[in-house]
């Protein structure tokens, strides 16, 4: 499915929810704001939100650094 990640067009195989495409970009359990469609989801949410094609999604996540 083609997906808009961080305004980058991508081609996602085998995803239905938010937690999919969480997982497939290995950020399942990591600190995650998810933004799909406008809105901001919870984590609670990501196993429930089902994803469309073109679907616009922002993922930031939070690096440390000293």
């Amino acid at each position: 499915m083609k997906l808009v990640i961080n305004g980058k067009e991508c081609e996602l195989l085998d995803v239905q929810t938010i937690a999919d495409v969480v997982a497939h970009y290995g950020l399942t359990g990591k600190p995650l704001v998810v933004e799909a469609g406008g809105i901001v989801l919870t984590a609670e949410q990501w196993g429930s939100a089902l994803v469309h094609p073109h679907m616009q999604i922002e993922l930031v996540h939070f690096v440390g650094g000293g």
